[in-house]
């Protein structure tokens, strides 16, 4: 694996922060028997938090400096999460999985829209029936609009659990998170 921006980054503990408030409360709620799959996991900001809840959960990142320090923290903390360092856009999604976590992994700039597009495509299309798909993404209306098209646009059905935004006090910002399961 080359090495990536976010192997500097990473020099920094806990660089992105805290979970987001919103996601904390979704997580709280929800069946912690669900295997979940954070796709871009990083340093592990929500693998962990969501270990800590009793989760069993894998993080893939391509940085090999964030899944060190995730799997390390994870091993401290006797949690049942582990890291692979792999490119979230060629990982496939089984049906292991009951939840694909998507947290700041798309943003549809122009750069990197058709690349994103196709992740969602993937995703949608390779999550089981009953699967829990979450995006969370810096709140803009023209990226949010643009993912409801391309999930609008598939050969998929969801039910909506959460469409809201949240707090993102480490950044001064708001993002959107979405919530949909899988139906048919």
């Amino acid at each position: 694996m080359r090495k990536t921006i976010y192997d500097k980054h990473y020099k920094e503990t806990n660089y992105f922060g805290s979970t987001y408030p919103k996601l904390v409360e979704f997580f709280k709620a929800y069946d912690k028997n669900y295997k979940v799959l954070d796709l871009g996991c990083g340093q592990g900001r929500d693998a962990l938090f969501l270990g800590r809840l009793g989760y069993q959960v894998k993080g893939i990142d391509i940085s090999k400096v964030g899944i060190r320090q995730m799997n390390q923290k994870a091993k401290e903390e006797n949690l049942n999460v582990i890291g692979e360092i792999s490119d979230i856009y060629e990982y496939p999604i089984t049906d292991a999985y009951d939840v694909v976590l998507l947290d700041s992994m798309v943003h549809f700039y122009k750069n990197d829209i058709t690349k994103e597009t196709n992740l969602i495509k993937r995703v949608a299309t390779e999550l089981k029936v009953g699967g829990i798909l979450i995006n969370c993404m810096l709140k803009g209306l023209k990226r949010e609009k643009h993912l409801k098209n391309i999930l609008n646009k598939l050969p998929v059905h969801w039910e909506v659990i959460h469409d809201t935004y949240t707090d993102y006090p480490e950044a001064n910002s708001e993002f959107h998170i979405i919530i949909l399961k899988k139906i048919e």
